[in-house]
């Protein structure tokens, strides 16, 4: 009986211990960025509006002035990785980055990742010629329809999609473009962002929005559990908000005045 009285304390001190450490190695992540001076940021190369290659080689976009903003609220500089939608979850979680722009809500994704607030509206949806008539997800069966592989396009056509829908996954979003304009597919399921490139100079082939599959405003994603790091994300954001900054980026980039509204979290 004392044994086991004993075994029990013990393995109670052990259980704070170790609480203890890993509440402080959570909050170590923002004090190491600090120290570091630099914060390492996920981002797509060819998302635009949010993220795209300029001729002069740097990286513009939506995405790099919200990532910049923090980097700035936190005092530390910003350093841009190329990711894409296969590899940028590993990224983070081997923290070969610290942060993640674009990142759609999902309970999935919840269960290995920590989402920061929404920063960015964003809806996905199937996008063909205009002469190709189709008013839902029922319309989809028999068609072949590019989508990027591994990201929340993929998921939520995959889910909606009958199954005689040939889908065809690519690597990157100008691969999926490329696809449809090209007669690979009959349509492709992208983001607003990626469809009103397309509609904007794609005249001769007159796409068009057919429907919506899902409205998820963009997350920007950290690793799981760094309670402090989401925290400082979000004052970030909230005072890119309050300064008119995020409102100035929105239209600057996305064409349109920002509307807090739209940055409820997905439900």
């Amino acid at each position: 009986m004392i044994f086991t009285s004993r075994f029990r304390a013990l393995a109670l001190a052990a259980t704070a211990t170790l609480a203890a450490v890993c509440g402080a190695a959570s909050a170590d992540e923002l004090a190491d960025i600090k120290a570091a001076g630099v914060i390492n940021v996920g981002i797509f190369p060819d998302f635009p509006p949010f993220s795209s290659v300029a001729t002069d080689m740097s990286t513009i976009g939506y995405d790099v002035d919200v990532a910049t903003g923090i980097a700035k609220a936190l005092g530390v500089t910003v350093h841009l990785v190329p990711v894409n939608g296969q590899n940028r979850i590993a990224f983070l979680n081997d923290k070969r980055i610290d942060m993640l722009m674009s990142v759609g809500y999902s309970d999935e994704r919840a269960k290995v990742i920590g989402f920061a607030e929404a920063y960015a509206p964003y809806y996905i949806a199937v996008i063909g010629p205009q002469a190709m008539k189709i008013e839902g997800p029922a319309g989809l069966a028999g068609k072949a329809i590019a989508v990027n592989q591994g990201t929340l396009e993929d998921s939520s056509l995959t889910e909606a999609a009958p199954e005689s829908a040939t889908i065809r996954r690519f690597p990157n979003y100008s691969a999926v473009i490329q696809a449809f304009i090209t007669g690979q597919t009959d349509l492709m399921a992208v983001g607003n962002n990626v469809g009103a490139r397309v509609l904007a100079k794609q005249a001769a082939l007159q796409p068009e929005e057919k429907f919506q599959l899902m409205s998820s405003p963009s997350h920007i994603a950290v690793r799981k559990d760094e309670t402090a790091m989401i925290e400082a994300v979000n004052a970030a954001v909230q005072a890119m908000i309050d300064d008119g900054s995020l409102n100035a980026a929105s239209e600057t980039w996305l064409k349109t005045p920002l509307k807090v509204e739209n940055l409820k979290p997905a439900e």
